[in-house]
């Protein structure tokens, strides 16, 4: 299982400009330099000293769809996290079909199928959600066959089908705009993942992985768009940072062709991630 290297000092960066209680947090779990957590425990749950009790059942497949411990979440928050994920190749991979580059566009249709739907597939029925992999099958297949009027069928067929996924999944949680913030918060530190290994020595030296990473946060930024009018009536400044750290994060990503050179390095992304993580605790 991948693990993800939390430096010391992460969380230093964005004291001033957290609230008291985040700051509490963030002291609180500044780890020693060396120290290692598994890539299923966040920042905010090692603070809490607890995760959720029960861990969502592994369905097969590897890669993104179990990468980041994604394997050791809740059910609802594996789910959910997995049609983000989706959404978020689909959006960069439609950035690419608007550009006429249907090529470079495939691998973001062919990865939701091959790398993510196994791994939520056998939990789909515990939300009542129908089978979709016909629907992202289709989909690739208009994209390899480059063909417009066609894939924007496809499209709309499966964007109906994730919309009726994510509303399944968020009618059984209490608290929605708290699951929809955690359930981001995962998809950023898959982001981070996908971001590490786009960079070398300073350069874009991976651009489908720079890709991805644009993708899951742009699709975070819409999902976060989502419930930004209640967290803002809860928190007004914590949603205020909230959006900050997300206008950071895709500052990353001037454009869907790389910049030679990367914009920011994997700490300064790994920091802004944690600026997002150290307002949940004003949500739950």
């Amino acid at each position: 299982m991948k693990k993800r290297k939390i430096w010391a000092g992460l969380s230093s960066a964005v004291l001033a400009a957290a609230p008291a209680a985040a700051q509490a947090t963030a002291l609180h779990v500044q780890p020693q330099a060396g120290i290692e957590a598994k890539a299923d425990q966040t920042l905010l749950q090692l603070a809490q000293h607890q995760g959720h009790a029960a861990p969502a059942a592994t369905a097969g497949g590897d890669g993104e769809g179990e990468g980041g411990g994604a394997a050791q979440l809740p059910a609802p928050i594996h789910v959910y996290r997995g049609i983000e994920m989706i959404r978020g190749h689909l959006l960069v991979g439609a950035e690419l079909i608007e550009a006429g580059r249907w090529a470079d566009a495939l691998p973001h249709f062919l990865h939701p199928e091959e790398e993510i739907y196994g791994s939520i597939r056998d939990q789909l029925k515990t939300f009542n959600i129908a089978p979709f992999q016909a629907a992202l099958k289709s989909l690739s297949q208009t994209v390899k066959a480059k063909n417009k009027d066609a894939y924007a069928r496809a499209r709309a067929a499966i964007d109906e089908r994730l919309a009726a996924a994510e509303t399944a999944v968020k009618a059984k949680q209490e608290n929605g705009t708290y699951f929809v913030l955690e359930t981001a918060l995962e998809v950023l530190q898959q982001a981070a993942d996908e971001y590490e290994e786009a960079v070398e020595k300073g350069r874009i030296a991976n651009v489908v992985e720079y890709q991805d990473a644009r993708g899951f946060v742009l699709e975070v930024d819409r999902l976060v768009g989502t419930v930004m009018p209640a967290a803002s009536a809860k928190s007004a400044d914590a949603a205020k940072a909230l959006q900050a750290s997300l206008d950071d994060l895709k500052a990353t990503f001037p454009a869907v062709t790389p910049p030679k050179q990367a914009v920011k390095d994997i700490s300064q992304f790994l920091s802004d991630v944690s600026k997002f993580e150290l307002q949940l605790g004003n949500f739950h």
